[in-house]
């Protein structure tokens, strides 16, 4: 009913997941930060979650961690799994009487490593598809990774009932608002078209809760332009750098926020809040 990727990329873990079944992100995924992350389908047995990450912070492997995990469960062959440690190789399973087609991949590179899985799939090209995708998008964020093996899976077919949700869940060592070490944690619990809701949700979440990125010097032609364009939305104070700041809080821009510079993307969020002011006033950045 489900295909997903467990992956690891430096000190970060997650899962992507999509499936025809309502909220599947309330079931499927977990992660721990310095500890690994899991994925629990087909029918799914919510309890491996834990029990799967506290093997991990134990110290087992994630080869001995699902095998031990799978060992004690009388239902198996109906179960499917992907494992990955935080520092350590990935793991997949896939039970004797999960519904076809029904399989998994795993693979590990000198600082990465990942577990695809997934079950009544129109064909293993899903897999095949999603595995070629996270190895194409090397050199991207982990939940960028994710998302590309995702989308990757769904256009070769994905699950052979449809789409209805989908959810990303990615943790790192200081990410995320406050710092708090979530990189992702979005759902899309019921929509037509769930992995590219969640694709688009992630563009959102990323201009939200991004840092700093592609920073130009409040000065000259931009420090003017930015202060025409904060006048017009009524923050014509004498400092623009601060009016500047106090917009990107109203508008939630703020961990975008580099004192005495301006993010690329809050320029153009700024751009697109003050049409009236037009595009010629400044060179582009």
């Amino acid at each position: 009913m489900t295909f997903s990727i467990v992956a690891r990329l430096g000190e970060a873990v997650g899962v992507a997941v999509a499936s025809r079944f309502l909220a599947v992100g309330s079931v499927v995924p977990a992660a721990r930060l310095g500890v690994g992350a899991v994925a629990s389908q087909s029918f799914a047995r919510v309890a491996y979650l834990e029990e799967l990450l506290d093997a991990l912070a134990g110290g087992a492997t994630a080869d001995d961690a699902l095998a031990a995990a799978v060992a004690a469960d009388e239902g198996r062959a109906h179960r499917q799994l992907g494992v990955v440690g935080a520092l350590g190789a990935a793991a997949t399973f896939t039970g004797a009487e999960c519904l076809p087609w029904a399989g998994g991949r795993v693979g590990e590179g000198p600082d990465a490593a990942y577990a695809i899985q997934g079950n009544i799939l129109t064909g293993p090209e899903v897999v095949q598809e999603m595995e070629r995708a996270w190895l194409a998008a090397e050199g991207r964020s982990l939940p960028r990774r994710l998302l590309a093996a995702l989308l990757a899976g769904d256009a070769a077919g994905g699950d052979a009932r449809g789409r209805q949700s989908a959810a990303l869940y990615a943790v790192a060592p200081g990410a995320g608002y406050d710092h708090c070490g979530v990189l992702a944690d979005l759902r899309v619990d019921d929509h037509p078209e769930a992995p590219h809701e969640l694709a688009r949700v992630h563009e959102l979440h990323d201009l939200h809760f991004g840092g700093p990125e592609d920073v130009r010097p409040l000065e000259g032609a931009v420090a003017e332009e930015v202060a025409r364009r904060l006048g017009a939305l009524g923050r014509s104070g004498a400092d623009t750098a601060v009016e500047l700041e106090h917009w990107m809080g109203e508008v939630n821009l703020e961990m975008r926020h580099s004192p005495g510079c301006i993010d690329a993307r809050v320029l153009t969020e700024l751009r697109s809040a003050t049409p009236q002011v037009g595009p010629a006033d400044a060179p582009e950045a």
